[in-house]
């Protein structure tokens, strides 16, 4: 793998677009993301400055992370969200203590499989190390088998929290979690 992985920086709004574009056209979209391409699509710039300020390059609540090609191309993305204590979750669950939710994973076909996935991971878990957060969680659509294993070999389990997609689909995603090593198994 010859990309970078960093955190992406305020001005890239258009390629943040382009990449989440890109990632709600891809075949497997209606198992990991909750927004459409038209809804995407039709969202103003000024929605798209927004959400990359909020998580750009120093961002405290939320970061992105890119894999950049040496061409400057991106292939890939994950987004940290920080949850806090006390604080209601997506399911109406009280979240217990500051975490990271991961959310937005996205990378491109052709580059699935070649150490990208895991490269963004490890700059997203890193950042919530040094976040200070207590756990890492993510949810997985049940019928996303590859997901799940992949999420299974960076270390995720399944807590056997489970909850509604939203929008009424009668589906369910899982949550799986990263504990630290410290933490009891």
């Amino acid at each position: 793998m010859n990309h970078v992985i960093r955190a992406i920086r305020t001005d890239e709004w258009p390629a943040v677009k382009r990449l989440r574009l890109e990632a709600l056209r891809d075949p497997l979209a209606p198992l990991a993301f909750l927004e459409t391409y038209e809804d995407a699509l039709a969202k103003p710039d000024f929605y798209w400055q927004e959400r990359t300020s909020t998580a750009a390059e120093g961002a405290f609540q939320r970061q992105q992370f890119i894999a950049e090609r040496p061409d400057g191309a991106w292939d890939g993305s994950v987004t940290v969200l920080v949850e806090e204590a006390g604080s209601e979750d997506f399911l109406g669950h009280v979240v217990e203590s500051e975490q990271g939710h991961l959310v937005g994973v996205f990378v491109r076909p052709e580059q699935r499989g070649t150490g990208v996935a895991a490269a963004l991971f490890e700059a997203a878990v890193d950042w919530c190390r040094k976040r200070g957060l207590d756990r890492v969680r993510l949810f997985v659509h049940e019928d996303n088998a590859r997901a799940e294993a992949f999420y299974r070999k960076a270390g995720f389990v399944a807590t056997g929290v489970t909850g509604p997609v939203p929008g009424g689909s009668g589906h369910r995603e899982r949550e799986m979690v990263l504990r630290w090593p410290s933490d009891p198994a």
